[in-house]
């Protein structure tokens, strides 16, 4: 009876570890907008994902060149269908965010907790639609 339990427990735990990596959606992949803020700025988004671990970088900037030009990066984690993640920008800049999919296009939500440079936050707000780069060219 103990090696069946023991077997009976090994192939419980070996399914659970199938269930959880399968149930772990794939949010690795580049998206933009370079139409950001009707077509005067650009925002793009890369992320990097191993299992739930997701690496997320990030940049925009004004079309003509003016104003700040911020480019971020951070560390998040896919819990309930959504990357939650925080992050600091090239102008010491931080704060938090989250990434859901829609469809093919991704939403992103960018939350400043500490400003030490205000003219970033123009880039930084509630669902930002990126569409997946080489895609209907932004």
């Amino acid at each position: 009876l103990y090696p069946m339990s023991l077997l009976f427990l090994c192939f419980f735990l070996l399914l659970s570890v199938v269930v959880a990596a399968a149930g772990t959606e794939n949010f690795a992949g580049e998206w933009a907008d370079k139409n950001f803020h009707g077509g005067s700025s650009v925002f793009q988004l890369s992320l990097e994902q191993k299992g739930a671990e997701v690496s997320v970088f990030f940049s925009a900037n004004r079309q003509d060149g003016g104003g700040a030009a911020p480019e971020a990066d951070g560390k998040g984690k896919v819990s309930g269908g959504k990357v939650q993640f925080t992050w600091s920008d090239s102008f010491n800049n931080s704060g938090t965010g989250t990434i859901q999919k829609a469809g093919g296009d991704v939403i992103v939500s960018i939350k400043t907790t500490q400003v030490a440079d205000s003219r970033c936050l123009m880039f930084y707000g509630d669902n930002i639609r990126l569409k997946p780069v080489g895609r209907n060219d932004r």
